[in-house]
């Protein structure tokens, strides 16, 4: 679209203006650019450095025949240009420009033009430099940058196409939001630091000492004042435009000094700890995490895995940490009285999203470290209401156990994840929680966001689940811990327990008959140490893959064997698995057990149904497993499958159909038949389980198996395919590559 642009003038040739101008170039942009700018020097330098065809200092003979113009002045000068521009356009111009505040644009461009122009589309490209003037024009300057558009809901759709073929041919990321937001988003995260730095040196600079402070300076302190650097007239402006968004910043900042000068001043250690170790830990968190927020979602950065035939697997090995059990560490260390220790925690993304949300909730965590943790409780009634939104990743375990936690605090709370815990189904655990009392709004069909509304009392209820489902139980358990009177959850199959042992753990007294688990409402937990086991779910890729592949000899140590989550090995064994569990004991209520498997013929079984939601989570690398079996493998009651984070009956038949594996899906369950089968790509929708199960698959596999949609696998076993190849399997990740794509 971008090449249709029969002529792009750009008003204001400095960095910015002068940068587009080199990106297009590059990009290999061959229409015609013109430049306005009222210094001539920088229009023949911009001609000499071949970035634009022709300039002048007067907009009046530039405008006609302009197909795109982009308005690159500073924010106060906006209204005196687009004056002068509007007689001037051609009918099918489209204009945009690059302010860092845009409310007032926004305003400006009402006065000139009585509205908004649907043909006017404000945009800001979140790039800079401490240089300035069209010789430090750079081509690379808005490559893997963020580009924001402010259109108004009656924008010209084609207007906005149009902006965003531009910004696209420069490399950038491209995302919409509103202008209010933008200026209140970008008053915190870009006017507000500037605004703190410009402050900084001023003060230093005006000191007696200022030389020696200067020549000792760090480097925190020069990488911190380097924005300072910045054009003072430009950011003028900004202040003088977006006055309003940066005062409400300044204020919150303001608050937050004070509060790190009162722990400075009374010497209140936990109190700096807190405020230290949340902001040390959200900076690193969500630099993780940018690709699952708003500002990117997770199908820009589509992560591809290549497993190889062959390969062997054999050693000795420990998977991470259960994360079942890491997210309920969290949760009930924060919500006990004194401070518990956490050994073997999960450092996944889904993990640390649980972590992260406690320490928005004003519970001081140190760690992670090597699987440690520090939290200090807050007891029960301790939380604090979170600044906004709690981000739980892509966790439905953390999203339905924090919404029956949160169903009985004090304030109001909202839940919210990544793209694919969005399509996942809530009212499973928001009708229950309903009954005991609670008000929680939902997104349209049960899906998240979460909006639970504080300060409603709950009373205790008697729950007979119409599906199993450990989640959903221990969310009615948890809210249970502040209703009135008793709370019971009667399942029609048994689920994992973590959350009843771990609840006795902590001293709260949770009893359990048959069907049913229950507790009263009131009590207290009580710290106390947790070793987190190794985590089966993850231990199954490794069983299943030393249990297809000839000559396979692994050991995989200090893995829980839960009673309500040993389906897995179970049916392993009734396959015809030679798997022998030994060195069993028990941690902290949990058994655990080092596991030996090695290779033996497998053949297909009709899966125990009460075996199945005893492995649940497994089924996904155990559906490989019965692709190299011997016969047919069936399995039915497994609806659940359907509502994880895909439906992984019909996901993984998707990929068992691209290997040439024959089956056939039914409602509940699936039949596999075992045989040989070939390579090829298969999509795993983002499900962690489901990339991790294919690259297994890959061991017995008759060609190469690429697996597309992948950077999940981050949530739950971060060191997946470094572990995979320290056994012998031939595991890589691609990174980032366009969906579809095929691999060189």
């Amino acid at each position: 679209m971008l090449a249709s642009e029969r002529r792009i003038l750009l008003v204001g040739l400095g960095l910015i203006g002068g940068s587009l101008a080199a990106a297009l170039r590059a990009a290999g942009h061959r229409g015609e650019i013109l430049a306005c700018d009222r210094d001539s020097n920088e229009i023949c330098l911009g001609q000499r450095m071949k970035l634009i065809d022709g300039g002048s200092t007067r907009l009046a003979a530039l405008v006609p025949g302009a197909s795109l113009v982009v308005l690159c002045v500073p924010v106060m000068a906006m209204q005196g240009v687009m004056a002068e521009l509007a007689p001037l356009l051609d009918e099918d111009a489209v204009v945009t420009d690059v302010g860092s505040t845009k409310g007032a644009i926004r305003d400006a461009a009402i006065q000139v033009f009585g509205r908004m122009p649907p043909w006017l589309v404000l945009g800001h490209p979140i790039a800079g430099s401490e240089k300035s003037g069209v010789a430090a024009a750079n081509p690379e300057l808005y490559r893997d940058h963020k580009v924001i558009l402010t259109p108004e809901p009656d924008s010209d759709p084609q207007a906005v196409a149009r902006v965003s073929a531009l910004w696209a041919a420069c490399g950038a990321e491209l995302l919409e939001m509103s202008v209010t937001r933008h200026d209140e988003v970008l008053a915190r995260t870009s006017h507000l630091p500037h605004l703190l730095a410009f402050s900084l040196v001023d003060s230093l600079a005006r000191q007696d000492e200022r030389l020696e402070i200067f020549r000792y300076a760090a480097g925190g302190f020069r990488d911190f004042t380097r924005i300072a650097g910045s054009d003072p007239l430009m950011w003028r402006d900004v202040y003088l435009a977006n006055r309003d968004a940066v005062l409400e910043a300044l204020d919150e900042f303001e608050a937050g000094v004070a509060r790190v000068r009162a722990a400075v001043a009374t010497g209140d250690g936990e109190a700096m700890l807190g405020i230290f170790t949340r902001a040390s830990h959200a900076r690193h968190y969500f630099n993780t995490l940018l690709k699952q927020t708003s500002y990117q979602t997770m199908e820009q950065q589509n992560v591809r895995y290549r497993a190889l035939p062959g390969g062997q697997v054999q050693g000795r090995i420990r998977v991470p940490g259960d994360k079942s059990m890491s997210h309920r560490s969290i949760m009930l260390g924060a919500l006990a009285n004194g401070v518990t220790e956490v050994e073997g925690f999960l450092e996944g993304e889904d993990s640390l999203a649980t972590l992260q949300a406690f320490r928005d909730m004003g519970v001081v965590i140190e760690g992670p470290h090597q699987g440690r943790v520090t939290i200090h409780g807050v007891g029960l009634n301790g939380l604090k209401q979170p600044p906004g939104p709690l981000y739980v990743g892509n966790s439905g375990t953390a999203m339905r156990l924090f919404a029956g936690l949160l169903a009985g605090q004090a304030f109001d709370s909202e839940l919210t994840g990544d793209a694919s815990l969005t399509k996942r189904p809530m009212d499973r655990v928001a009708n229950p929680l309903r009954e005991m009392g609670a008000v929680i709004d939902t997104a349209e069909n049960g899906r998240p966001p979460l909006r639970i509304h504080g300060s409603q009392p709950l009373k205790g209820i008697r729950y007979e689940m119409p599906m199993a489902s450990a989640q959903v139980k221990s969310c009615v358990l948890l809210a249970g811990l502040y209703a009135e009177g008793e709370t019971r959850a009667i399942e029609p199959a048994p689920t994992r327990d973590h959350t009843e042992r771990m609840l006795n753990g902590f001293g709260y007294k949770v009893e359990r008959e048959g069907a049913e688990a229950w507790l009263n409402g009131g009590g207290s937990l009580s710290a106390c140490p947790i070793d987190v086991p190794a985590d089966i779910s993850s231990a199954t890729f490794f069983l299943v893959a030393a249990a297809i592949t000839p000559s396979a000899d692994l050991v995989l140590e200090h893995v829980g064997i839960n009673p309500t989550r040993i389906g897995v090995i179970n049916i392993l064994k009734a396959m015809g698995a030679d798997l022998t569990v030994f060195n069993e004991r028990e941690v902290g209520g949990e058994p655990v057990a080092d596991l030996h498997i090695r290779y033996a013929p497998l053949k297909g079984i009709d899966i125990p149904q009460d075996q199945v939601p005893l492995a649940i989570d497994e089924f996904p690398a155990l559906f490989i497993a019965a692709a190299n079996a011997e016969g047919m493998t069936r399995l039915r009651g497994a609806e659940e499958l359907r509502v994880k984070e895909s439906d992984r009956i019909q996901v993984m038949a998707d990929g068992l159909a691209q290997l040439g594996i024959v089956h056939e899906v039914v409602a509940d369950g699936i039949d596999i038949r075992g045989g040989a089968y070939g390579g090829g790509l298969v999509d795993s929708h983002g499900d962690h389980r489901i990339a991790m199960a294919f690259s297994v698959a890959a061991l017995r596999a008759q060609g190469e198996i690429l697996i597309d949609d992948c950077a999940n696998v981050a949530t739950s076993f971060p060191n997946f395919v470094a572990l995979a190849t320290e056994v012998g399997m031939q595991v890589e990740s691609l990174g980032a590559v366009a969906p579809g794509q095929e691999a060189s």
